[in-house]
């Protein structure tokens, strides 16, 4: 900022200047005074100088559209859209997000500083203005073998970037109210630099949640009931209300939010497939379903921008007002949300669902080759069981919590598991594959309903090492070998015969396609899960798949250690 700039802005907002640009004939929804006012609105410097009726170098007519503050994404995993910062910020911004708090903990779990300070170079490349959290956990806990370890030192050296906003969600709660010291001095680095600190505590309540948010911990996304919604609120929390492709919490939340607490709610996706995007939309569909849900059109638009922009300290966003930066998303209506055309820093970056500018990319050779698997083989994969009565990962659809099943498996003369096609029992196995331990944790899940064939991901929450499924050690064995060839990603078999795949290269998580091709790819993966392997229909095969491995979210998990009860927080047998 300088005085000419403010000079100018202000000489504008009085009339005594035209201004760059003047969006006219307006209907502008101010999400401070909930009502919604007809005029235009002056940009000087890509800042919004006033609102009320200009004359611009640039005049756009708005033709009486709604228009709102830029959306913001409370909190993302950037990684689980398989896109790069470059492709995935063309992707979002026609549906009026131009904020996004985003987690790298994904690529960081795998590269480690590299992964991270690629994310941050590669931001630099879009419009979407990408605000990024360091990673707490890396890894997100002691029971897995994760690329990196990214220490309280390594937190605290990274906190100092001005390009970093806070730190990123605290998935080891445990470690916090137990006193954990690295846990502690992570915690210690971001408040001492007075940086923001998201949370993740899944149905943590009463005491242990007060000890939790005693530690300054500012947000959770992982409420899934009205009672953990209001809590959290009532203890000071923000509540980030998630709808992602994976996890549906936003319509069971709805129920809790009122007029004395909404301005505590925040919309988010943590983690989000293109095809999900392209199909529904973004944080403008959170805001569909919430009117949809009964909330006040304009208190939903608050819980999208508004309050996100204060839960962080964004204070140059999140309204249409004068001092504001000029993020803008003209949309059709306040019922559909259709968005027209969005403006980032005054500057139009898409219209009628396409992204304007053009769009280049970071060098991805230092994020690139990270399956290592030497020593894998298909014995790795034997299962020999003392009893037919096991503990199985239960599958429950539309959310990433699982549960304890236990249930009567076959078993061949030596003991070993045999798939019994009448049964919805399959083997599943988590490979290791940073390193080259040679570590592979074997355990069976239900639910899955998994028929024919096998299939395999390098996209495994938060370590990120290779998860498969299947109902034939070759298959699963093939599958396997076959990511490792591809360096990462997804692999289908049937019968011996890869039958689909995507190569996923960076990191084995992002690919280096635009959108439109990693949408297309999972639609058919996702199609082909179904159809030829037999997945039930009403499970999200690769999203359902990426979270089997995740020994933070109850009942029970699979790690490259072995079997985890969550519940318990120790390994379990089998």
């Amino acid at each position: 900022m300088t005085p000419d700039i403010l000079r100018k802005r202000i000489e504008t907002a009085q009339g005594n200047r035209p201004a760059d640009i003047v969006i006219k004939n307006a209907k502008i929804v101010n999400v401070y005074s909930h009502e919604i006012t007809e005029g235009d609105i002056a940009i000087s410097d890509g800042v919004i100088a006033g609102i009320g009726a200009y004359s611009g170098e640039k005049e756009i007519n708005a033709g009486g559209c709604c228009a709102i503050p830029g959306l913001i994404d409370s909190h993302i995993h950037i990684e689980s859209s398989f896109l790069t910062p470059e492709e995935f910020g063309a992707m979002v911004v026609p549906f009026g997000t131009t904020t996004v708090i985003a987690d790298p903990h994904e690529i960081t779990n795998v590269c480690g500083v590299e992964g991270f300070r690629y994310m941050l170079e590669a931001a630099k490349r879009t419009a979407l203005d990408i605000k990024y959290m360091v990673p707490s956990c890396v890894p997100c806990s002691p029971f897995e073998n994760s690329g990196a370890v990214i220490d309280a030192k390594i937190v605290a050296e990274l906190l100092q970037d001005e390009n970093v906003l806070g730190l990123a969600e605290f998935m080891n709660y445990v470690g916090i109210i137990n006193n954990d010291e690295e846990c502690l001095n992570k915690i210690c680095a971001a408040l001492d630099r007075h940086k923001p600190i998201d949370g993740h505590a899944p149905g943590l309540l009463g005491a242990a949640r007060q000890a939790y948010i005693s530690a300054n911990i500012l947000t959770d996304h992982e409420c899934t009931t009205a009672e953990e919604l209001q809590q959290s609120i009532a203890s000071g929390m923000y509540v980030q209300l998630r709808h992602g492709s994976a996890c549906h919490n936003l319509e069971q939340l709805i129920k809790g939010i009122t007029p004395e607490n909404s301005r505590r709610c925040l919309l988010c996706s943590d983690d989000l497939q293109p095809v999900t995007i392209y199909e529904h939309g973004h944080i403008n569909n959170d805001i569909r379903l919430c009117v949809t849900g009964g909330i006040d059109p304009i208190t939903a638009i608050q819980m999208g921008s508004l309050n996100t922009a204060e839960c962080y300290g964004l204070t140059d966003r999140g309204a249409i007002t004068p001092g504001k930066r000029a993020d803008i998303v003209l949309i059709d209506n306040l019922r559909d949300f259709n968005v027209q055309k969005v403006f980032i820093g005054g500057k139009l970056t898409a219209e009628n669902g396409k992204y304007l500018l053009p769009i280049t990319k970071q060098d991805i050779s230092a994020v690139s080759g990270s399956v290592h698997i030497e020593t894998f083989s298909a014995d790795k994969l034997r299962m020999p069981l003392s009893f037919d009565e096991v503990l199985t990962i239960g599958v429950i659809p539309h959310n990433i919590v699982t549960k304890k099943v236990h249930a009567k498996v076959k078993r061949d003369i030596d003991g070993c598991f045999v798939y019994d096609p009448n049964n919805d029992i399959a083997k599943i196995a988590v490979i290791e594959r940073h390193h080259n331990t040679g570590n592979v944790g074997l355990g069976l899940i239900t639910g899955y309903d998994i028929r024919h064939g096998a299939i395999a991901i390098t996209i495994a929450h938060d370590s990120h090492n290779i998860i498969a499924v299947g109902v034939s050690d070759s298959d699963m064995t093939l599958a396997v070998q076959t990511l490792a060839a591809q360096g990462g990603g997804i692999a289908i078999v049937l019968d011996g015969h890869v039958i689909d795949s995507m190569p996923l290269p960076i990191a084995g998580l992002m690919s280096d396609k635009d959108g439109h091709h990693v949408a297309a790819a999972l639609k058919r993966i996702n199609d082909t899960a179904h159809t030829q392997l037999g997945v039930d229909d009403d499970i999200e095969p690769v999203s359902t798949l990426c979270f089997m491995s995740l020994p933070v979210i109850p009942e029970i998990k699979l790690t490259d250690k072995g079997l985890f009860d969550v519940t318990k927080f120790e390994f379990t047998e089998i």
